[in-house]
């Protein structure tokens, strides 16, 4: 016998739905505006016109700014500090973490300690900038990269995590004369696929956004990242940034150049996620069944 709720929406419930989709529909309407201007033709293009969607469609915005050399080299950077960044940062963080898991560890309660330190306090811009220049990365991508290898956050989750890892998998690999580098990386590493993809996600999204840094320490044009590139254009309205064009920059109007770099700066991140989505939700005894 199925029981059937008949409770009936309240004046609350109504309230609230009415609320949601109010603020649904104020942060979808932006990303419509901007998808819709970057793909309206030029021809039909008004300045200062709302668009929900174009009256024609249109990729003469998209061929200018992927025919420009500063755009391409901006994607290259970027794609670059993302790729070689995410990789590190997972190297870097997950060895860390597991190594502080082990209690045996000679100073692992000091370095945790420093590690906590660093939630609390930071060195402020100056330091780190001095720090930048010390180290002689300044206008370089490494100086966006060797700063932030890792953080106290993502150690301490991924600390977490790895603690909630069956300890008899380790010691029954051990017992098959597995080595510690064996284990983290035929143990552990398999059964922490969630927590990669999680942060595989944090950190490319992290890096490929990348701006401030990128502002401060990158003084070549040829090497900014898109975000220093797309605010250029967006807030600076200038559109010099955009050399070595193939194709005549007078057919194309600003805002759709400046909507369609926001698009392009967008959607990559948008593409990634639904193949790491599906990770995050995999529990992590299910891989070591299968293992």
């Amino acid at each position: 016998m199925s029981f059937v709720s008949t409770k009936k929406a309240t004046t609350f419930d109504w309230i609230n739905y009415s609320l949601l989709s109010l603020i649904s529909l104020i942060c979808i309407v932006p990303f419509l505006y901007v998808f819709s201007v970057s793909f309206t033709d030029p021809e039909v293009y008004v300045p200062l016109r709302f668009y929900l969607f174009p009256e024609k469609w249109s990729l003469a915005a998209y061929s200018y700014i992927l025919s420009t050399d500063s755009f391409i080299n901006a994607l290259k950077s970027t794609t670059f500090i993302t790729v070689i960044g995410t990789a590190l940062n997972l190297i870097v963080s997950f060895s860390m973490a597991y190594a502080l898991t082990k209690k045996a560890m000679p100073g692992r309660s000091l370095m945790m300690g420093f590690i906590i330190f660093t939630l609390v306090f930071n060195a402020g811009l100056v330091p780190n900038y001095l720090l930048v220049k010390e180290l002689g990365l300044l206008n370089s991508y490494w100086a966006l990269i060797w700063p932030a290898l890792t953080n106290a956050w993502s150690l301490i989750i991924i600390k977490s995590f790895l603690e909630s890892l069956p300890s008899e998998l380790e010691d029954a690999a051990k017992i098959d004369g597995c080595s510690d580098i064996g284990v983290f990386l035929r143990i552990v590493i398999p059964l922490s696929m969630p927590a990669i993809a999680t942060f595989t996600l944090f950190f490319a999204v992290a890096h490929w956004n990348t701006y401030f840094n990128a502002f401060i320490y990158l003084s070549d044009s040829s090497k900014w990242t898109l975000q220093v590139l797309v605010k250029t254009l967006v807030i600076d309205s200038d559109n010099a940034g955009m050399a070595g064009s193939g194709g005549d920059e007078r057919s194309v109007p600003q805002e759709t150049i400046r909507m369609a770099s926001i698009v392009m700066a967008m959607v990559p991140i948008l593409v990634i996620y639904p193949f790491l989505q599906k990770h995050f939700a995999k529990g992590v005894m299910l891989g070591s069944v299968k293992g």
